[in-house]
């Protein structure tokens, strides 16, 4: 019973060699991916978060925070881009743990995905209210709150939210649009935005002060605020007044900053040359989109000092605190624009994600239904803009911004540990019909052995050898999950303590010794124009640091991830593992295969039909 539920759960999906009459031109160069990674990153992150997380969380090295964050992202970006010539499929992530971890991985890869895509575009749309109403001198939010009873609820009181609803189902129906003229207007706007921000660099070095990366005790008590004692709400002075807890925070938050790379591989199929393209897209739009932080970050800490930051203020009111009222306008101008093209390079993917999904009979039906006249999934564009406009309404940017970074690491670290399966396993293209041969046929004498372990007899993967890699890189994510909990969450570590550092020393044991087990495995010889080097390394690395990020997160992010989390389990096993096309597909090869009436029998249940009646 266990078993053959567990069977159901990993079961893989198999890449066919199908010609799709409905499958998009490919017309994408190198540059233009990287004008659509660099769209899609640069964005809420550079205009509103740069100043959010250095006024409460780390400061002026809030420019380190962004640099272990981009780190960070390579890692994942590598692995990305690995895969993006290794399944030169749309789908993203979700399509690459289906063909190599198995079905319930892929659910609750393309679950995250689409939390991660609903409260990014919930995020640009609240980013888009609140610049707009800063360009008014705050007018429209003060005029709401003093016409509002100070009885009714604070939730309510924002109801600068109800714009961002009307807002949403406004791009909803733009969404009808020509995908073309869309992506034209997003690259003429990329580059604008990249203008606009080299200048608000160039202002930074010119109109900042050195002073402000080592504030003193002397300049919080000229300006009445604490000293340096102990870190308070503004913490301790100096390049880092948070200390080192607030630097692995930043970083968590600023993972955000980079996470539109993922887009990229997205458009694998409207590529030209995705082998080369998408690899020299994802590395090209994150090495721009680190220096167009960086630089932004840095200057906006220099000509303001980070606690004279305002909650909720923009990159654009700096010039304010230099005089610069012209410039203001201009770059919030800029600003407005840019979110609001930013916001469809995000919906276009969750909608295919979607849709996809449907198909695949892991989400109702009813979502992949579609638009004749544009090809557009109505059904799902429209739960989608009921769905953003919910979370703009009911959650602060933090919370979006919190709730986006735990969905995007956990998916790149699903990524990175399908990049760590995929490269030791044997050929799978054929689908069931191979695998069954390869079983029936298998020499009766090759079991598992300790000496094969580390010293497996073929030189190329077999389906043992592979299975070998995928229980161990299984071990390895959960004892990297521990350690990350020990490093993160006991407080003993530092001081000393010999509990925790016994436990850390015996999880790095372990992890180096399974580590030298895959090492140890034969590796794909299957050219590819790019493989992530360093294997099995360097995927280890970015899952931990992934893992390591997430441990940073609050309470109160992981109870909202939970939730949702709890929603999409519910729906899969409810639904998804009854219905899904895999288990379909699988019956139906092996019924072709045998010839088995038994199999025959199983495919005429109505419980196996997966709803393939019209109905």
């Amino acid at each position: 019973m266990i078993p053959a539920f567990w069977d159901r759960l990993v079961r893989r999906r198999m890449l066919e060699e199908d010609v799709n009459e409905m499958a998009p031109a490919r017309r994408l160069t190198t540059l233009d991916l990287v004008a659509l990674g660099v769209g899609c990153t640069v964005g809420v992150g550079v205009f509103v978060l740069s100043g959010e997380v250095a006024r409460d969380i780390t400061g002026p090295s809030i420019v380190i925070c962004l640099l272990v964050a981009s780190l960070s992202s390579l890692l994942a970006g590598l692995c990305y881009a690995e895969f993006g010539v290794q399944v030169p499929y749309a789908g993203s992530s979700y399509l690459y743990t289906y063909v190599t971890m198995g079905e319930i991985w892929a659910f609750i890869t393309g679950w995250n995905l689409i939390i991660f895509f609903v409260a990014h575009t919930a995020t640009v749309a609240r980013a888009w209210t609140l610049a707009f109403d800063n360009l008014l001198g705050n007018q429209i939010s003060q005029t709401l709150h003093e016409n509002i009873s100070p009885n009714v609820p604070q939730v309510l009181g924002e109801i600068l939210g109800f714009i961002v609803v009307g807002l949403m189902l406004l791009f909803m129906e733009l969404l009808t649009l020509r995908n073309r003229w869309i992506f034209l207007v997003s690259k003429v706007f990329t580059m604008v935005k990249l203008l606009v921000l080299s200048f608000v660099i160039m202002s930074g070095f010119m109109k900042g002060d050195l002073h402000n990366w080592k504030l003193t005790e002397e300049d919080y008590i000229k300006a009445g605020l604490n000293g340096t004692f102990s870190l308070g709400p503004l913490g301790s002075g100096g390049f880092v007044p948070f200390g080192f807890k607030g630097i692995l925070r930043g970083v968590a938050t600023c993972f955000y900053a980079f996470i539109g790379f993922s887009i990229i591989v997205t458009r694998v199929e409207e590529a030209q040359n995705p082998e080369r393209s998408i690899p020299m897209g994802i590395v090209i739009s994150l090495l721009i989109c680190f220096f167009v932080y960086f630089g932004v970050s840095a200057a906006l800490t220099l000509m303001v000092p980070y606690y004279q930051l305002r909650p909720r203020s923009t990159l654009p009111e700096a010039f304010l605190h230099i005089g610069w009222a012209t410039a203001y306008y201009v770059v919030t101008f800029v600003f407005l624009c840019s979110l609001s093209v930013s916001i469809f390079g995000f919906m276009f993917p969750i909608r295919n994600l979607i849709y996809m999904m449907a198909q695949d009979s892991l989400l109702f039906p009813v979502l992949a239904s579609i638009q004749t006249s544009t090809y557009m999934p109505n059904v799902s564009t429209v739960i989608l803009g009921i769905v953003v406009g919910i979370l703009a309404f009911f959650f602060g940017l933090t919370d979006l911004l919190d709730l986006m970074s735990v969905g995007a690491l956990l998916a790149y670290s699903l990524v990175a540990l399908c990049v760590l399966i995929i490269r030791y396993q044997p050929e799978r293209r054929n689908g069931v019909k191979e695998a069954q041969v390869w079983e029936e046929n298998r020499p009766a004498a090759e079991k598992l052995t300790l000496q094969q372990l580390f010293f497996p007899g073929s030189p190329t993967p077999t389906p043992l050898s592979g299975q070998v890699v995928y229980v161990c890189s299984s071990l390895l994510a959960l004892l990297l999950t521990l350690l990350c909990l020990v490093l993160a969450h006991w407080p003993g570590l530092l001081s000393g303590d010999p509990g925790p550092i016994t436990v850390v020393v015996l999880l790095l044991v372990l992890i180096t010794g399974i580590t030298g087990v895959i090492w140890r495995q034969p590796q794909s010889s299957t050219p590819l124009p790019f493989k992530v080097p360093a294997l099995p390394l360097l995927p280890l690395l970015s899952i931990f640091v992934n893992v390591y990020l997430m441990m940073q997160m609050t309470a109160a992010t992981w109870a909202r991830f939970g939730v949702w989390m709890l929603i999409g389990f519910a729906m899969y096993l409810g639904y998804g593992i009854q219905h899904s096309l895999v288990s379909y597909s699988e019956l139906s090869s092996m019924c072709a295969l045998q010839g088995s009436s038994q199999v025959q029998r199983l495919l005429s249940f109505p419980d196996c039909s997966f709803h393939f009646h019209p109905d």
